[in-house]
């Protein structure tokens, strides 16, 4: 029950549903993967993965920054911030 509330948090301060998270997830999570240098390990579904798992830890600390969300650019520069920060963390913990 906890985690289909974090959702519905999470959703319930942007315009767009499921399908506009994972393709904004999408292209955040490539464009921080080609960042990082890390897009030919990661693959499609990673990319996706971490831009949308990232979108959604991004939305949630920047809307205590602004004090505002919503719109496209707000999602998207919270999911390639998340996502750039995943992927770092990633890298950070598979190199050991």
């Amino acid at each position: 029950m906890a985690s289909t509330q974090v959702l519905a948090e999470a959703t319930k301060y942007t315009s767009f549903g499921w399908i506009g998270y994972i393709i904004i997830g999408g292209l955040a999570g490539w464009l921080a993967s080609k960042f990082l240098g890390t897009d030919a390990q990661q693959g499609i579904l990673l990319n996706v993965l971490f831009g949308v798992v990232g979108g959604l830890i991004g939305g949630f600390l920047l809307k205590f920054v602004w004090h505002s969300s919503g719109g496209f650019w707000f999602t998207f520069i919270s999911a390639l911030i998340g996502a750039s920060i995943l992927i770092w963390l990633w890298k950070l913990i598979s190199k050991k």
